[in-house]
């Protein structure tokens, strides 16, 4: 069993295209017997993740900063929830306990989680899968800016390959499978 991170939304104002996609993602992470970390909210895309997951008995822990917990943002049935100081504390320990990170559409807090990962990839100091689920085509300006960022040289050709975008929740298993070893040399080519 593998333990999947799974950076999301708790918006209810979105389309519910996006929350039926992380309920169903929930879903084949518990049907597959991976495990999920992820943010511990109880609304929108987190919430119809972890309810998909524990629809198929699967297990599913959140991390919440305290703070949220006491506006009762938690979702009430995961099979674990962790309270953590901060938000800081609460992505250290999402990453550290996953063997992947999935993220779903999302706003900025979910941007800032993405993007530290694939940060931390490129320097060298994370060295896992990343797969972005573009749900109705919400990732392409982000996918249109990493691309640019390479093509201007802020980034290497090759960090094209720290990240793999998918169009449904059933291609992200098979992304995981098959995305590209990443190894410390990368930090080799970090400052170029």
């Amino acid at each position: 069993m593998k333990t999947i991170c799974v950076f999301c939304a708790s918006s209810t104002l979105c389309h519910e295209d996006y929350h039926n996609a992380a309920h169903l993602l929930g879903q084949l992470l518990a049907a597959e017997g991976h495990a999920i970390i992820y943010g511990g909210g109880g609304a929108g895309s987190m919430g119809a993740l972890a309810d998909g997951s524990l629809s198929k008995g699967g297990h599913i822990t959140g991390v919440l900063p305290r703070f949220m917990q006491d506006l009762e943002w938690g979702h009430s049935g995961l099979s674990e929830l962790r309270l953590v100081e901060d938000m800081s504390v609460r992505k250290q320990l999402m990453l550290k306990d996953s063997n992947a990170i999935v993220a779903l559409p999302g706003g900025c807090g979910t941007f800032e989680e993405l993007l530290e990962a694939i940060t931390l990839k490129r320097l060298g100091l994370y060295f896992k899968p990343i797969v972005l689920v573009n749900t109705r085509s919400y990732f392409d300006p982000l996918i249109q800016l990493l691309n640019d960022a390479i093509a201007e040289g802020f980034m290497d050709e090759r960090h094209h390959d720290m990240w793999q975008v998918v169009s449904a929740p059933a291609e992200v298993l098979p992304a995981i499978r098959t995305a590209s070893a990443w190894t410390s040399e990368a930090r080799s080519f970090a400052t170029q």
